[in-house]
């Protein structure tokens, strides 16, 4: 990239806007190009200034982040990186992805502390990713939360689990499993696992309110987890899962060492695990994780998945996997649900 990229900083407290300010401008490929003290300044600089990025605060007067995000991404879209110290609240967290924000950051503690220097590489970093995001192809999720009562026996009735569900993403991705987990039936004999991009800190909360949006039941993630129908498991990607079988021959997740491809490692574990049950979901993402575990998936005569790069925010993971000829399906978002049903429905079918 030959021009810097234009970062407007959006926050109304004054030494994070200058932390920031000298963190960002600590990198020669990054200009800050201005700043706003709440979502409605926000609007006005972002028509002034054009930024390449945004990162935005959510607890601002005004114009607070979430209603920021809605208006940003109607009236002028532009990749948002959003810092805030709201991490515990999951209506917050879960609301932001939902939007389309390219990732939801804890906001480093203190004045000016050794903490937001020690995350000086982390935000730079999903700056710079933010940067090459495909804003047109970004689209809010839209969901219905359910009444706590609507199907609950359904919900929770037994029903024996044959198929994983195994759905791999990096950033952008959390948006498009909020879609696919709204549209999928829970009455599939399956388990999902979910690796995606998400912060360890952010996850529990954001789980937690993603389980009032879907007729599936939603968990984090947790080592020695048995899994069961009906339940999607949502593991980050910095501490991911695999699928292995406890002492007692169950099903279960596993947690080891970090490994360097945490998706080819979850494909990997559920193709050996479930054999020609086991399906894989590519969707949008930085890198080229995920096509050695899909060649696993396939030599097991499961199937695999990809979400089609035309509709993908980040091309890069779905793009390298259909290039190396290991994806069996591809097919936009909106269709990924009614994909797997008629997998599952059909037994594999073709």
């Amino acid at each position: 990239m030959t021009d810097k990229i234009r970062v407007l900083i959006v926050d109304d407290a004054s030494f994070m806007v200058k932390a920031l300010t000298e963190m960002l401008g600590s990198d020669p490929d990054i200009d800050v190009v201005g700043y706003a003290k709440n979502g409605l300044e926000a609007l006005e600089k972002i028509k002034e200034l054009s930024p390449d990025v945004i990162t935005l605060d959510v607890d601002m007067p005004v114009m607070d982040g979430i209603r920021s995000v809605r208006h940003i991404m109607i009236e002028s879209p532009v990749p948002i990186v959003m810092l805030s110290s709201l991490f515990n609240h999951g209506e917050i967290t879960f609301e932001a992805l939902r939007l389309g924000v390219v990732d939801f950051m804890p906001k480093p503690s203190g004045a000016i502390s050794h903490d937001i220097h020690n995350e000086r590489n982390k935000i730079i970093d999903r700056v710079k990713i933010a940067a090459d995001e495909d804003i047109e192809k970004v689209r809010r999720v839209r969901v219905c939360k359910l009444d706590s009562r609507d199907r609950l026996s359904e919900r929770y009735e037994f029903r024996p689990l044959e198929y994983i569900i195994a759905i791999g993403t990096t950033l952008g991705g959390p948006n498009t499993i909020i879609n696919l987990m709204s549209q999928l039936s829970p009455d599939l004999p399956a388990a999902v696992v979910v690796v995606q991009e998400i912060s360890q800190k952010i996850l529990p909360a954001f789980v937690a309110k993603f389980n009032d949006y879907t007729p599936w039941r939603v968990e984090v993630g947790i080592e020695g987890a048995v899994l069961e129908q009906g339940v999607c498991y949502v593991c980050s990607y910095n501490e991911p899962l695999t699928v292995k079988s406890n002492l007692n021959d169950e099903f279960c997740l596993s947690l080891g060492e970090k490994p360097e491809r945490p998706l080819n490692d979850l494909f990997t574990s559920a193709a050996e695990a479930f054999n020609d049950n086991a399906i894989g979901v590519l969707l949008t993402g930085i890198g080229d994780d995920g096509s050695q575990g899909f060649m696993s998936i396939k030599e097991k005569g499961g199937v695999t998945i990809a979400q089609s790069t035309e509709t993908c925010v980040y091309p890069n993971l779905t793009h390298t996997a259909i290039q190396n000829g290991v994806v069996d399906k591809i097919t936009n978002a909106n269709q990924l649900a009614a994909m797997i049903d008629s997998i599952v429905s059909n037994g594999q079918g073709d």
